[in-house]
């Protein structure tokens, strides 16, 4: 199995502490965040449905998971999460979602993993915690570093339809997320 793909079958499953009961018919807020097709992305103003995949971070091509990361529920993953959603990528461009992912690594270090994943969507930083913060999102601290805890919004127009929180496993969760894209289906104007 390649690396990209693999997560072990003995990592804590996370639960659902309702850390994102709230976030359901919120608005986005106006902000700019980075992202790596070297483009600042304001998510409150995208048109039509969005899939905005929240990843704690991904470790570099030279980096190995730590231990104390695989003990974290719902931390490990984050490869195999963007890869399955780059996968699936045409499906969700055959029903016009846009798919973001965003983590708090700043945009230097994703742009070297959109690049070796070659991945088909931006990834946003949200390195200054300004989506956090303003949406109260779900975050959790590991050796001294914020991260965000893995959640997906889908956003139609801005503002926030449904979220998919906890998600395990993550390499599955875009089959999931399009099987509630398609029995959801938004009416196009």
């Amino acid at each position: 199995m390649s690396r990209a793909t693999y997560i072990p079958t003995d990592l804590p499953v996370p639960e659902d502490d309702g850390a994102s009961d709230h976030l359901s018919g919120a608005a986005l807020p106006d902000l700019l965040l980075s992202a790596t097709n070297g483009k600042q992305v304001d998510l409150a103003t995208l048109s039509g449905r969005t899939v905005i995949f929240c990843y704690p971070r991904m470790a570099g091509p030279d980096e190995s998971v730590p231990d104390d990361w695989n003990a974290i529920p719902g931390a490990r993953g984050c490869t195999p999460e963007s890869c399955a959603f780059r996968d699936l990528y045409g499906e969700f461009q055959s029903l016009e979602v846009g798919v973001f992912g965003i983590s708090t690594q700043p945009t230097a270090a994703q742009a070297e993993t959109h690049t070796r994943l070659h991945l088909p969507y931006p990834l946003l930083s949200d390195s200054e915690l300004l989506l956090a913060s303003e949406l109260l999102l779900p975050t959790f601290v590991w050796r001294d570093i914020v991260c965000l805890k893995r959640l997906t919004l889908v956003v139609q127009d801005g503002m926030i339809e449904h979220v998919f929180y906890p998600i395990f496993p993550p390499d599955a969760h875009p089959t999931e997320v399009l099987t509630w894209l398609r029995e959801h289906e938004a009416v196009q104007d």
